[in-house]
C-alpha cells in the first residue's frame, strides 16, 4: 500500500528522519506515538506530498487514496449547511444528481426521448453510487459525532473551531479513503463522540494512521504501534498497552546491552594503555584499537519516562466542608441548563465531571467557582482557596511578559530552579522559558495558565480540560502531580486514563440534574453498561441528598449560636497561630539535622533531635485540635444557615 524507504529530512538544521524505514499494509491499524517536536504530523505530511523527502523514498500504491485530518482544516469556511459541507465527499454523485436536475428542468419544456434515455442513464449511473443513501450516512456521522438534527441545516460559519473540526471529520470518513491519516482527531470531540469514533474505527475496512494523546483512544482503535524516536520509525506489533510493555521489555534487553559493551570497551582501553609502549604486546594493542574504532556502539537507553518534578504547597487548610449548593437552577433565557442541583464537596474529594458537551459542565464549573448568577444558595466552606483554570484564564496573562517572567510574578515564593523545573514538565525548556507570552500558540498559552495554577497555594482547583495541548508525558507529570495533591479538586475530562487515574468520584449531569457515582471512571463505565442493557443494578448516589427541611433556630437560639461560633474562630486562630509557629520550629530543627556540624558533635544531635521529636509530638496535637474545632465551626455554620 505504502512503502516508505530510507526516509531522510530535515527541518533547517535539524533532523527528523534518518534512513526511517516503514511498510504499510491495507489493514493496518497504527497508533503513531513519540515525544512532541520528533516528527509525527511531519510524517503525515511527508505521507499526503505537503514536505518532500531529502533522501530516501514514499513509494504509493496506484489504487491508494488518502484522506488526511488536520488542525489546519479550521480556517475553512463557508455559509453552508454542515450537512453540504459533509456531502461534498460525494462529489462524483453531487454532479450526477446536478446532471439529472438539469435534464429534469429541460423535459419540463422540451420533452424529447433522447431526454429520458439520458435520464435513464443518469439515474442509473446516481444508484450505483448509491447516490439516494448519501444524505442518510451524512446525516448518521454528523449526529454520531454529536449534532443535532436541527443544527444539520445550520451555516458552518455558525459553529466554532471544534465543531466544524468534527464536519470536516465526518466529510473524510464519508469520503472512505484507503488509508486514513488523522492527526489528534479527539481533541475538539466529548466523551460519547469518541466512543461513537471508537467503534466506526474499530469497524473500518480501510487502514489507520493515528497521531493521538489519548492512550485509551489509542488502545482501542489500533492494533499497531510506530514510535518515532531517534530519528527512526520503530515498529510494535501491537497496541499502546502493549508498546509500553514491549518498550520496557527491549529497554532491558538494549541497557544489558550497552552495559556490557561498556565493560568490553572499558578493558579493551585499560589493555591499550598498560602495553601500547611495550613492544612485544604493541602488537597486540594496535589491533584492539582498531576493533575498537570499528565497534558498532549500542546506545544508552534513554530515561523519557515523565517524572513529576514539582509538588503542591499550600499553607492553610480549609474545614472538612469545601463547598455546598442547595437546590441550585441556572437558565439562559428560556434554555435550562441546571434544576435541583444540591452538592457538597468534602475535604479530599476528587472529582471528575465527565459528559457530552452542552450539558451544562462548564457552566457548573463556573457556578462552583462562584461567576455564573444563579437561583438557589452557594456556600464556601471556611478558609477555602480557590484556583481555576480554564481556557478562558488565558486572559489573564500578561502578554508582554516571558514565560519564566509570568511564573515569577505568580507569586508562589519559588526559586527560578524550582520554576524552570515545573515549566520544564510542560514542554518549556532550555531558552523557551525567555519567549514572549504574545508570541505563544494557543496550547502553549494553555500550558503556561495550567503551570501557574498547579503552582498557587490553592487548596481547591477547578480544571476545566486540562489535558488540552499536553502531550502524554505531560499528561502523566500532570497525573503524578494530582495523585500526591493533598487539596480538593473538580475537574473535566474527556481523557478517560487521566480521569481513570485522578478521581475517586464521577460526577454527570442527566436530565439538567447533577448526578454522582461513588467510584473510579471504570467502574462507573461498567456501571453505565450494564444500566443500558437494562439489567438491574444499584442506583449510583446522587452527589448530595437533598436536606430535610429544618426549623429555623429562634431569635434566642440565634445569638447562642453566634456567641459561640465567636468564641470557637477565636480559639480557632489561636490553634492555627501555634501550629504555625511549631512547623516554624520544626524546619528549624530540620534545618540542624541536615547539617554535617550537628552530627560531629553528638552533643548537638542529641538535643537536636529532642528538641525535634518533642516539638514534632505538640505540632500533631494541636493539629489534631485544629481539626476538631474545624468540624464545630461547619456544624455551627450549618446550624446557623
Amino acid at each position: 500500500m505504502i512503502s516508505i524507504n530510507n526516509l531522510n529530512f530535515h527541518f533547517g538544521s535539524r533532523t527528523l528522519y534518518e534512513d526511517a524505514n516503514l511498510h504499510i499494509k491495507p489493514k493496518d491499524k497504527i497508533g503513531l506515538v513519540g515525544l512532541n517536536g520528533t516528527g509525527k504530523s511531519t510524517l503525515l505530511r511527508l505521507l499526503v506530498g505537503e514536505y518532500k523527502p531529502d533522501g530516501g523514498s514514499i513509494q504509493m500504491g496506484r489504487e491508494t487514496t488518502l484522506g488526511f485530518l488536520n488542525q489546519d482544516l479550521l480556517s475553512y469556511d463557508t455559509h453552508e449547511s454542515i450537512l453540504k459541507v459533509a456531502m461534498q465527499a460525494f462529489e462524483e454523485a453531487i454532479q450526477v444528481q446536478h446532471k439529472i436536475d438539469a435534464v429534469l428542468h429541460e423535459m419540463e419544456t422540451n420533452y424529447q426521448d433522447e431526454h429520458i434515455d439520458k435520464l435513464a442513464r443518469l439515474q442509473e449511473q446516481f444508484e450505483a453510487l448509491d447516490g439516494y443513501n448519501i444524505q442518510v450516512k451524512a446525516e448518521e456521522i454528523l449526529e454520531g459525532l454529536g449534532f443535532t438534527t436541527e443544527e444539520l441545516q445550520q451555516p458552518l460559519k455558525t459553529f466554532s473551531g471544534g465543531w466544524r473540526m468534527r464536519v470536516m471529520l465526518a466529510k473524510i470518513l464519508l469520503q472512505k479513503p484507503s488509508l486514513l491519516l488523522l492527526d489528534e482527531p479527539t481533541n475538539h470531540l466529548d466523551l460519547p463522540s469518541i466512543k461513537w469514533i471508537e467503534n466506526y474505527l474499530s469497524a473500518y475496512e480501510g487502514a489507520l494512521v493515528i497521531v493521538s494523546h489519548d492512550r485509551e483512544f489509542l488502545d482501542r482503535t489500533t492494533n499497531t504501534t510506530v514510535e518515532v524516536s531517534g530519528q527512526k520509525l520503530n515498529v510494535y506489533a501491537g497496541n499502546y498497552s502493549f508498546y509500553l510493555e514491549e518498550k520496557e521489555l527491549r529497554n532491558e534487553i538494549q541497557k544489558g546491552a550497552y552495559e556490557n559493551q561498556q565493560q568490553q570497551i572499558k578493558q579493551a582501553e585499560q589493555f591499550i594503555a598498560r602495553f601500547k609502549a611495550k613492544a612485544t604486546k604493541a602488537k597486540q594493542a594496535q589491533s584492539r584499537m582498531k576493533a575498537l574504532d570499528k565497534m558498532e556502539r549500542i546506545e544508552d537507553v534513554a530515561g523519557d519516562a515523565p517524572v513529576v518534578n514539582f509538588k503542591f504547597q499550600f499553607t492553610v487548610q480549609p474545614g472538612r466542608n469545601i463547598l455546598r449548593l442547595e437546590n441550585v437552577a441556572k437558565s439562559y433565557g428560556e434554555k435550562l441548563i441546571l434544576k435541583n442541583t444540591n452538592v457538597n464537596i468534602e475535604r479530599g474529594d476528587k472529582i471528575a465531571l465527565i459528559g457530552a458537551n452542552g450539558k451544562g459542565k462548564s457552566t457548573l464549573m463556573r457556578i462552583i467557582a462562584g461567576d455564573e448568577p444563579i437561583k438557589g444558595e452557594r456556600q464556601l466552606g471556611h478558609n477555602v482557596i480557590m484556583a481555576f483554570y480554564a481556557q478562558h484564564q488565558l486572559e489573564s496573562l500578561t502578554v508582554e511578559n516571558e514565560v519564566l517572567q509570568e511564573m515569577v510574578q505568580a507569586g508562589s515564593r519559588r526559586t527560578e530552579m524550582e520554576l524552570r523545573g515545573v515549566l520544564g514538565s510542560f514542554l518549556f525548556t532550555g531558552d523557551t522559558v525567555f519567549k514572549k507570552i504574545k508570541v505563544l500558540s494557543g496550547g502553549e498559552k494553555s500550558r503556561v495558565a495550567l503551570a501557574k495554577t498547579l503552582i498557587s497555594e490553592a487548596n481547591f482547583l477547578l480544571l476545566d480540560e486540562p489535558t488540552n495541548h499536553l502531550d502524554m508525558q505531560s499528561v502523566n507529570i500532570l497525573i503524578q502531580a494530582l495523585e500526591q495533591y493533598e487539596g480538593t479538586f473538580v475537574v473535566i475530562s474527556h481523557d478517560r486514563y487521566f480521569v481513570e487515574n485522578v478521581a475517586n468520584k464521577i460526577w454527570y449531569i442527566e436530565d439538567y440534574e447533577l448526578k454522582e457515582y461513588p467510584g473510579t471512571y471504570h467502574e462507573y463505565e461498567y456501571w453505565m453498561e450494564q444500566r443500558d442493557k437494562g439489567l438491574k443494578r444499584p442506583a449510583p448516589a446522587t452527589n448530595s441528598p437533598k436536606a430535610q427541611p429544618k426549623p429555623a433556630p429562634t431569635a434566642g437560639q440565634q445569638q447562642q449560636l453566634e456567641q459561640e461560633l465567636k468564641k470557637v474562630n477565636q480559639k480557632l486562630k489561636q490553634v492555627e497561630g501555634l501550629v504555625n509557629e511549631l512547623e516554624s520550629k520544626l524546619k528549624g530543627c530540620e534545618s540542624k539535622l541536615a547539617l554535617p556540624s550537628t552530627y560531629a558533635d553528638p552533643n548537638a544531635l542529641h538535643e537536636t533531635t529532642q528538641q525535634f521529636n518533642k516539638i514534632k509530638t505538640q505540632l500533631d496535637k494541636e493539629q489534631s485540635a485544629w481539626e476538631q474545632l474545624m468540624e464545630q465551626v461547619d456544624e455551627l455554620e450549618s446550624q446557623l444557615k
